[in-house]
């Protein structure tokens, strides 16, 4: 698969439940079940066959949806058992075939995609009150294992043939692609030296001794199991605070629309010019009450649009417009609000910022008349590489628009955090303490392009006589600049002060798996992703670097 394939047959990231082809899910009073029943004919992307529940983008985007829809539409809900409807396999992890012949481009973004969906699982428990269980009801890899490492509990059947594994390193020469030895030592806290045997153990480990190096919860015998799940299902029910108070509300579908240079939506609007490779995005800001949950549902679908199909676009400008009154309004309801939708609303904003921060693209933020970088949108201005902001008017419109200003709410004091677990304000102004202050001392203040600048909220500001050059240049210059050295660049910037396991699972992703997935000993003719299967030992250079 080419970039230029994909592009042809762009990938969609809406689904409904009654068109899952991978999954299948049952609502059973507090309990859900997600069975994995991955279709073998149903990849995505190229001619292979989806084998053992393995899954390709496909599979993944079914799992994020239902896990949203969950959130959203369930409140009844407390607990999610995912297990499997095949017989003896939970999941065979990624399909090699697919990884195989996919793009470096479609690797790299595959994996950073089920990491966040695996992170929403994680975050739905941490913030939402919703448990998962990991009913491991057969063998158990790769992926697979990744993905139950993002329940509450793992619950494996202990059937003398069952195990967990992370075969990457022996049997690929790839790493687990979706956070697996991170998660094992930081979350699971699995001994480094258990880690280490585990990781290169391409046949895994099972039964009492999964128990006693960390890597499962517990075991039950085929003949207790479904008793077992039973149990621990009410056991975690027990823990949540889900509370069905009438506002659950059906996840609708988008109102997308896709021309030749544009992809377009009720709130946000993007326009690609694939000459210069920038994407103009604007988000628009209205009083309808249901922008705030329409508006996240739009952008959240445009990274992911942008990051698969248009993977030669480089730069996003991010601009916004409308009443900054119905920005702040909607704002303080989502910080307010106690009831499930609300709830709900307010983190998936931090789950949709948080994919913009990493999403591998130079973020340049222009503020000007007309623009509403208020309350959350604030945060789309500070999740910026670069922000400019127009000292006055543009002094050449026939009816020019009163002078662009900028404001902070709460929303950028602690409601939204960034990946790294602090909010983008302390990451803007890491180790200055007094700077932070001034900050987040303007909270609710209509801050112009002049006091802007003397805040630090943005890096220039430019009158209307240099603007359009400022801006062309800056756009120009990160154009002219070697991606990948972007990436990485932008990466290390972006996540100031502290490390989180999340955090490093990213770094890793952009910077080690990266690199891994290119080299000739995974990728090259005789690699290890190319040899899997064929009966032919791969070939190795043996220089370690």
């Amino acid at each position: 698969m080419s970039d230029a394939a994909v592009l042809t047959a762009p990938i969609t990231f809406e689904r409904q439940p009654d068109a899952y082809a991978h999954w299948n899910l049952k609502i059973d009073g507090h309990a859900a079940s997600l069975s994995m029943n991955v279709s073998p004919s149903g990849g995505l992307l190229g001619d292979y066959e989806l084998k053992l529940n393995s899954y390709d983008i496909g599979v993944d985007i079914e799992l994020a949806d239902a896990v949203r829809r969950i959130r959203f539409e369930h409140p009844e809900v407390k607990v999610v058992v995912i297990d499997s409807a095949l017989e003896g396999v939970f999941c065979a992890g990624a399909n090699i075939r697919m990884l195989a012949d996919a793009s470096h481009s479609h690797k790299v973004n595959f994996c950073k995609f089920t990491n966040e969906t695996r992170l929403e699982i994680e975050e739905a428990s941490a913030s939402s009150g919703l448990r998962f269980l990991a009913a491991i009801n057969g063998a158990c890899s790769g992926g697979g294992y990744e993905l139950a490492m993002a329940c509450d509990h793992l619950l494996l059947v202990d059937d003398r043939s069952s195990s967990v594994s992370l075969p990457e390193v022996p049997l690929l020469g790839v790493l687990p692609g979706t956070g697996g030895l991170t998660r094992l030592t930081d979350k699971r806290h699995v001994r480094r030296d258990h880690a280490d045997v585990f990781a290169t153990k391409s046949e895994g480990i099972q039964g009492a001794e999964a128990v006693e190096w960390k890597l499962v919860d517990e075991v039950a015998p085929p003949t207790m199991f479904d008793d077992a799940v039973a149990v621990r299902v009410e056991a975690l029910a027990a823990t949540s605070d889900r509370v069905d108070d009438g506002s659950a509300v059906v996840l609708e579908s988008l109102s997308r629309v896709v021309g030749d240079n544009t992809v377009s939506y009720q709130f946000v609007k993007a326009t690609l010019d694939r000459t210069r490779r920038v994407v103009d995005l604007t988000v628009s800001v209205t009083g309808a009450v249901e922008w705030p949950l329409i508006a996240a549902r739009e952008l959240d679908d445009l990274l992911c649009h942008l990051r698969f199909n248009e993977p030669q676009l480089g730069t996003i400008t991010l601009r916004t417009s409308g009443d900054a009154a119905d920005a702040i309004a909607h704002s303080d309801r989502l910080l307010t609000g106690d009831d499930h939708l609300t709830r709900e609303t307010a983190l998936l904003w931090k789950r949709v910022l948080s994919r913009l921060d990493l999403t591998a693209r130079s973020l340049i933020a222009l503020v000007e008349p007309g623009s509403c970088f208020v309350g959350v949108l604030a945060e789309v201005l500070l999740a910026a590489d670069r922000s400019y902001m127009l000292e006055g008017i543009f002094e050449d419109d026939d009816d020019p628009l009163p002078a662009a200003t900028m404001q902070l709410t709460a929303a950028s004091l602690g409601s939204l955090p960034m990946a790294n677990g602090i909010t983008r304000l302390t990451s803007r102004f890491w180790g200055s303490p007094d700077d932070l202050a001034a900050a987040q001392a303007a909270v609710g203040e209509s801050i112009d392009a002049a006091r802007a600048r003397q805040l630090g909220l943005v890096t220039s500001a430019p009158d209307d006589l240099d603007w359009d050059d400022e801006v062309r240049l800056a756009v120009e210059e990160r154009a002219s600049f070697s991606p990948d050295a972007l990436t990485a660049m932008e990466a290390n910037h972006r996540f100031a002060g502290p490390e989180t396991m999340a955090t490093k699972i990213f770094a890793r992703l952009s910077a080690w798996q990266n690199w891994v997935f290119i080299r000739p000993n995974a990728s090259g003719p005789d690699g290890a992703l190319r040899k899997y299967g064929t009966g032919t030992r791969p070939t190795f250079d043996h220089t370690r670097t």
